[in-house]
């Protein structure tokens, strides 16, 4: 892990440089960000402009750092081509479960490249679900796999609570991108780690059993 390749500089240098212009031309960073509002009548292109702007330096700094570290398992199984295409379409996903969500509150806005990061990280769980990871507060590595589960979990409480200044809806429309492609790209999956690619799923299908009965 962390050899940061050119397709993984690349999406940190857009991230970094349409930041850094949004911290500085507030203008730009209104007519980009993500806003219901704003896409409702017409402007598309925000669900996919909004994912490289952040709030401030820990927000860019949090997202990059994450990425860095898993962006090198995704590239190692499936190549750079298939990377950027698999975090491009998390970062949409992301943008489009929000808008689902939200679709009824016009000022409802976000920014962040959480999506698309957490597409790349459940993509990466999804592959190496072995992997052990280590969390604040929890002295001892879990196994990816669980850590993935926990994460969608507490999203769903943050979406359903408003838990703080977070994305909570785009981080799980992301990971919900990462899972789907990932097996589109490898869907052998299914027969090599069936057990591992149902409990990822259960999240995501008690998100929508949730949503379906209003309790989100």
């Amino acid at each position: 892990m962390n050899n940061l390749h050119l397709a993984t500089i690349a999406i940190m240098a857009a991230n970094v440089l349409a930041s850094l212009k949004g911290f500085n031309n507030q203008t730009f960073f209104e007519r980009y960000k993500f806003g219901v509002g704003a896409i409702q009548a017409g402007q598309k292109d925000r669900m996919l402009t909004s994912g490289f702007l952040h709030v401030d330096l820990s927000h860019l700094f949090f997202n990059m750092f994450t990425l860095y570290f898993f962006a090198d398992v995704v590239i190692d199984w499936f190549g750079p081509s298939k990377f950027v295409i698999l975090y491009f379409i998390s970062l949409v996903a992301g943008s489009l479960l929000a808008l689902y969500f939200h679709k009824n509150e016009p000022y409802y806005s976000a920014v962040g490249a959480s999506g698309a990061v957490t597409g790349i990280l459940y993509s990466a769980i999804l592959l190496e679900p072995g992997m052990r990871l280590g969390i604040m507060f929890i002295p001892i590595p879990l196994p990816a796999y669980v850590l993935g589960i926990l994460y969608l979990f507490y999203s769903i409480y943050g979406m359903k609570t408003r838990l703080g200044n977070i994305g909570h809806t785009a981080h799980f429309g992301g990971a919900i991108g990462g899972y789907l492609v990932t097996l589109l790209f490898k869907p052998d999956l299914l027969v090599t780690d069936t057990l591992v690619v149902l409990l990822l799923a259960l999240p995501i299908v008690i998100l929508f059993i949730l949503g379906k009965m209003g309790k989100i």
